[in-house]
């Protein structure tokens, strides 16, 4: 599914130390419960040895999140998740699970001590991770002449359409996808060559 607000362009890891004690930030893109889930196991088998995994992650549009969770692992209440997400939602950025994984260094830091160094963690790995936009999508059907086929594939090519398939039969049946905002000029091209058209839902 495509997405119109930035999202995490893929998993990036960034390591930060604050008297001994080392804080390794993961970001990656999520799209459901599942997908955290199976990061978190993942970053517990990575770090079988780790004091803390305390992570924070929201689904959906910033701002407007469907979906946002947290958890402090064991650290002060409010000193680990809470600044995580803080973060996140600082950053505009949606469908982004960040885990920091704590190894204690032996020196407490405190409460507020605690809310920095978390912060800080989650803000240097989402300061270096890139972000990608997908804008929204349009499947499309549509049946035409042989003749049509070509034409068709060069207005693809110039209006960052993409044909996904292609069946011949007595006409030629063509999926496409294309940017939402290219609906209407797509409408013309066929309703100018008599291309039958139909949106998939």
């Amino acid at each position: 599914m495509s997405k119109d607000y930035p999202v995490p362009a893929g998993f990036l890891e960034r390591e930060t130390e604050v008297k001994k004690s080392r804080f390794i930030a993961r970001v990656v893109p999520v799209s459901s419960r599942d997908e955290v889930k199976a990061w978190l196991e993942q970053a517990h088998k990575d770090h079988p040895d780790a004091r803390h995994i305390c992570w924070a992650y929201q689904i959906g549009r910033p701002g407007a999140a469907a979906e946002a969770a947290m958890n402090d692992d064991g650290e002060p209440s409010g000193t680990a998740g809470k600044p995580i997400l803080s973060v996140i939602q600082h950053k505009d950025m949606g469908d982004v699970l960040v885990m920091v994984i704590r190894y204690f260094g032996g020196i407490k830091l405190g409460a507020g001590g605690l809310v920095r160094a978390y912060a800080g963690a989650t803000e240097a790995v989402l300061s270096a991770v890139d972000r990608v936009i997908q804008q929204p999508l349009s499947r499309v059907i549509l049946t035409m002449t042989f003749a049509d086929e070509q034409p068709l594939r060069h207005w693809c090519e110039q209006n960052s359409a993409q044909v996904d398939q292609v069946d011949y039969s007595a006409r030629v049946t063509a999926e496409i996808t294309l940017p939402v905002d290219r609906n209407s000029e797509l409408c013309a091209f066929c309703d100018a060559r008599g291309i039958d058209y139909s949106f998939e839902s």
